[in-house]
């Protein structure tokens, strides 16, 4: 009984993260994970009319820049902290 628990506890991984990484392609998420923490940032829409994918366009003028698409821009980014930072040295290295 408990290596058939073990076994299907073990399966269960792969199918789980597998699981995730479909929702969160359909949901055009991306994924990025460290020690120190879990984040989930939102991705532009491939079908989206405005910006075709690319995430926004540029504005011309004196100072042209990139003008985010609201397909992504204003959606939350989820984060989980896990570990904190090491404390940076007060003294240089050498």
């Amino acid at each position: 009984m408990r290596t058939r628990t073990a076994a299907l506890a073990a399966a269960a991984v792969p199918v789980t993260a597998a699981a995730a990484a479909v929702v969160l392609k359909a949901g055009r998420w991306r994924l990025y994970v460290d020690r120190h923490r879990i984040e989930l940032k939102p991705q532009p829409r491939r079908s989206c009319p405005n910006c075709r994918g690319a995430g926004g366009w540029w504005v011309g003028g004196a100072n042209p820049e990139m003008e985010a698409c609201g397909c992504w821009a204003y959606r939350r980014e989820l984060r989980i902290r896990l570990l904190p930072f090491p404390a940076w040295p007060d003294q240089p290295p050498f």
